[in-house]
């Protein structure tokens, strides 16, 4: 089944049509009451008439995956992919997140996490783990510096703490000659931007995994 038929099967449920209305509107729209005799572009017609009636479809990866959506995704995303990198999660997958959701919240989807306190619980849960098996750092104070209050710089202290073995407080000028190898420039004791941040924990991410396939 091509992605455009599929598309307007999800379209006549989620508009909740009957079989008689759904045939009917694709013969107004296209004088054809059957989406399998019609051409891709009436297919398109078809959909695009489905969403002024108000279908809505879902956003998907360039791979073809459906994106997680509803509010919270975005950060559940970013701690999700910032444990994979630190070695804890062995799935990067949404459906591994989805499925610590459920776990968490016994909510089933990431978009109907729409209070706040559902939600928190997730991440905090997450954040304990990420903690726990992968020492990162959360607490912050009053004297703490900027550059080191983003969650990437945590992340990113963690992940290099695993690779050198050593503890935190004595990879500091090792840790930012490795960031500025990664980020190509300056950057001690600056704020790196949030897309500099995940540029490092990939790579050290990817660096955490090779080791652990090749130890």
């Amino acid at each position: 089944m091509s992605s455009s038929i599929a598309a307007i099967h999800v379209a006549k449920k989620q508009l909740g049509l009957d079989d008689d209305t759904y045939r009917a509107k694709l013969q107004v729209i296209t004088g054809k009451s059957s989406v399998r005799e019609m051409t891709e572009e009436e297919r398109q017609n078809v959909i695009s008439a489905f969403r002024q009636d108000g279908f809505k479809t879902s956003e998907r990866r360039q791979d073809g995956r459906q994106k997680l959506t509803g509010r919270y995704a975005p950060k559940l995303q970013a701690l999700w992919i910032a444990a994979y990198n630190l070695g804890i999660v062995a799935n990067r997958d949404d459906a591994a997140l989805l499925a610590f959701v459920k776990r968490q919240s016994g909510i089933d989807h990431s978009r109907f996490l729409k209070y706040h306190d559902d939600a928190n619980k997730v991440i905090e849960a997450l954040k304990r783990w990420m903690a726990r098996d992968g020492r990162v750092e959360w607490h912050v104070d009053k004297f703490t510096p900027d550059f080191a209050r983003a969650e990437g710089y945590k992340i990113a202290r963690a992940q290099w703490a695993m690779l050198v073995g050593s503890p935190q407080a004595t990879i500091q000028a090792a840790f930012w000659q490795a960031v500025m190898g990664i980020v190509g420039q300056q950057v001690e004791g600056r704020e790196l931007v949030a897309r500099e941040w995940i540029l490092v924990m990939n790579e050290l991410g990817r660096r955490i995994r090779e080791r652990k396939c090749t130890g």
